[in-house]
């Protein structure tokens, strides 16, 4: 089992943020590089709780399914998406966002497991981690872009 944290500090409410953060548009906005499509589940628009969205991307040099649901939802304060389906054995990510003087701070937490046992352990501890991390540190700065110069 892998783990990250990631921070971002963001000039605009939670509400703001947490609309961009789940809105599937967005998403596919900030992850032009895979040409990432919502195929299946809720496919436009803000995702809800129990709601399930299925990707198709080029990650790693291959079409990928990834299917999550949102299984936590508090708003503005946290949700957790969770993957149902898809090439890793474990996947969640917890967002969760604080109201700060000034704006938002977002903390992200992801815990991520890939297959093949010790295989898989190795390949994640040299690559996968890193690989998921920039691209959700990417994303990250387009929702930030969007909240501080779009969204008003």
């Amino acid at each position: 089992m892998a783990y990250f944290q990631t921070s971002i500090f963001i000039k605009n409410t939670p509400e703001v943020v947490f609309d961009l953060s789940r809105d599937i548009d967005l998403h596919i906005i900030s992850t032009d590089g895979t040409g990432e499509k919502a195929i299946a589940g809720v496919t436009t628009g803000l995702i809800k709780m129990n709601e399930t969205v299925t990707w198709q991307a080029k990650h790693l040099f291959k079409t990928r399914l990834f299917t999550s649901q949102i299984t936590a939802f508090d708003f503005p304060n946290t949700f957790t998406d969770q993957m149902i389906k898809g090439d890793l054995k474990s996947f969640s990510h917890k967002h969760t966002f604080k109201r700060v003087s000034g704006g938002t701070l977002v903390t992200d937490e992801v815990n991520l497991q890939a297959p093949f046992g010790i295989l898989g352990k190795i390949v994640m501890a040299l690559f996968l981690k890193n690989y998921f991390k920039g691209f959700l540190e990417r994303r990250n700065e387009v929702i930030k872009d969007y909240a501080e110069n779009k969204n008003k």
